[in-house]
């Protein structure tokens, strides 16, 4: 088992030199830098500052990074090139094909209905009349 002690180095025990007078040392100077607004305001832009920080990380680095992100751009660039091309051929196709067959269906089933209702129509006027002859198809009276 570990057993841990401190030791205390003599040097933090020791006392420090140096003024102990406080009031006599503060520059109370108002042209100093610290008091100027110049100082809030540097000469220097956002854009330059950031430039300075490429220092900072190193080359291989920003080259890897930048790699990265240029083959995420082409990625995403070509998949919405792509999509949009897709969405384009299939909303046409949509519109150039599935309209006039929605109309065509319509048109079909509202002449399914109307040829319901004359068959009604006739069955009701047979029941209605029994003594008289039943009508001749419609097909029989085109022929005459």
């Amino acid at each position: 088992m570990v057993r841990l002690e401190e030791v205390i180095d003599e040097e933090f025990l020791r006392a420090q030199s140096g003024p102990h007078d406080d009031s006599e040392d503060w520059d109370t100077d108002d042209d100093s830098e610290t008091s100027s607004l110049a100082s809030l305001h540097p000469d220097e832009t956002l854009l330059e500052r950031l430039a300075a920080l490429q220092d900072i990380i190193p080359a291989s680095y920003r080259r890897s990074v930048s790699a990265s992100l240029d083959s995420a751009s082409a990625w995403l660039k070509t998949g919405l090139g792509y999509g949009g091309k897709t969405l384009w051929v299939v909303s046409t196709s949509a519109l150039l094909l599935g309209v006039p067959w929605a109309l065509a269906y319509s048109e079909e089933q509202q002449l399914a209905e109307m040829d319901r209702e004359m068959q009604m129509q006739q069955r009701t006027g047979d029941f209605l009349t029994p003594g008289a002859q039943p009508a001749p198809p419609q097909g029989a009276q085109a022929a005459l």
